[in-house]
């Protein structure tokens, strides 16, 4: 008597079974309540003094390299400097966005305070970049509606000029993109998110874009003051050369939670997009010893689904929800100290991803194999 196999599996040869290759493309068999109800209710609770708290360590931690640079200012310590100050803040982003999501605290008031400090700090334009990064959470996946390293259909990628495709695909310039992209948001997209007469907002939000985009003209106008007490080069050392190595961590970061995966993730039109199926094309990443200093920004997935529980929950509710997830859910690979196995990851990318399809509402990335040869 045949033994039935399983629909996952296929024949061989020699009449064995063997399973197919996973289809990442494949309607999920779980809804989204599920993946809800399997997390612990408590993962949910938004603590505003524990929030504060890390606002505070972050802070802190700036303020004591800061003093430390100043103080010793050898070129030995120099570089040391900007690495961490880079990285305290992107660190300092992560709780800003945080406020832009809400899961900071259930108090909008603080959200927006808090949110439009840190992030005026780090010359971002708080509520244009929370606009448009709500933009990107409610069409992650979709490649006409997303907003963050959205793929290049093939006609755009075409149209482009030479010298623009290799700048784009071609280290160090993309990871050095972001105040690009608030200026002049991605190619084949219109807007500013300094404007508040853009595409990007609805007319009741405009006053909001006001608001922020003279924040940053205020943080801006600072460092021109600081620049005439204490001299360029000198406000260049302590604060131009770690906003560029912040800027490094947040394309690295943001481009690698949703491309570079071992298997190639598919992008969505249509009908076949929904949020679930978007969020699941999200990728978790592991950064080593720099988890716990970014807010597990790197647990990305259930950030993605579900963008109002807070960072300190996430690494919980992520373990929570595996069960359910079950092969839609991509396992980190495990970082040493220092996440120098992503860079692999990275560059694979860029010479691979290039452009989707014009037409399919299930499409992968495309290579251009012409791109760096001719």
């Amino acid at each position: 008597m045949a033994i039935p196999l399983p629909a996952s599996a296929t024949a061989t040869a020699n009449g064995t079974a063997a399973l197919a290759p996973f289809d990442p493309s494949a309607p999920p068999p779980f809804r989204i309540a599920e993946i809800r109800a399997a997390i612990p209710p408590h993962c949910w609770v938004k603590s505003p003094w524990r929030s504060l708290l890390y606002v505070l360590r972050d802070l802190a931690v700036v303020s004591a390299l800061i003093a430390a640079a100043v103080f010793f200012d050898s070129w030995l310590l120099w570089p040391i400097y900007w690495v961490a100050q880079g990285t305290m803040f992107w660190a300092i982003f992560v709780l800003g966005h945080d406020c832009g999501h809400g899961s900071f605290s259930n108090s909008t008031a603080l959200n927006t305070l808090v949110g439009l400090v840190l992030h005026s700090f780090i010359l971002v334009p708080y509520h244009g970049w929370r606009i448009s990064h709500r933009t990107h959470h409610q069409n992650h996946g979709n490649v006409e509606k997303d907003e963050s390293w959205v793929p290049l259909t093939k006609k755009t990628y075409k149209q482009l000029e030479r010298r623009t495709r290799i700048l784009r695909f071609t280290l160090p310039f993309p990871i050095l993109a972001y105040p690009f992209y608030l200026m002049w948001r991605s190619p084949g997209k219109k807007g500013s998110h300094f404007n508040p007469n853009s595409d990007l907002f609805a007319p009741n939000e405009r006053k909001d874009i006001v608001i922020s985009t003279s924040c940053w003209a205020l943080m801006a106008a600072v460092l021109v003051y600081l620049s005439f007490v204490f001299g360029p080069f000198q406000i260049f050392k302590i604060y131009g050369v770690p906003y560029w190595i912040f800027v490094m961590w947040l394309d690295l970061v943001t481009y690698l939670h949703h491309h570079g995966y071992e298997q190639k993730l598919p992008w969505y039109r249509g009908e076949e997009w929904s949020y679930l199926r978007g969020g699941l094309t999200t990728v978790d990443r592991d950064y080593g010893l720099f988890n716990n200093i970014h807010h597990d920004i790197g647990t990305h997935v259930i950030h993605h689904l579900f963008p109002q529980i807070p960072h300190y929950h996430l690494v919980e509710a992520t373990k929570a929800a595996k069960g359910v997830l079950g092969k839609y859910y991509r396992e980190p690979k495990k970082s040493g100290p220092i996440p120098i196995h992503l860079m692999e990851n990275l560059v694979n990318s860029f010479r691979e991803d290039h452009f989707v399809s014009d037409n399919g509402n299930i499409v992968f990335y495309q290579t251009d194999p012409y791109l760096h040869h001719h």
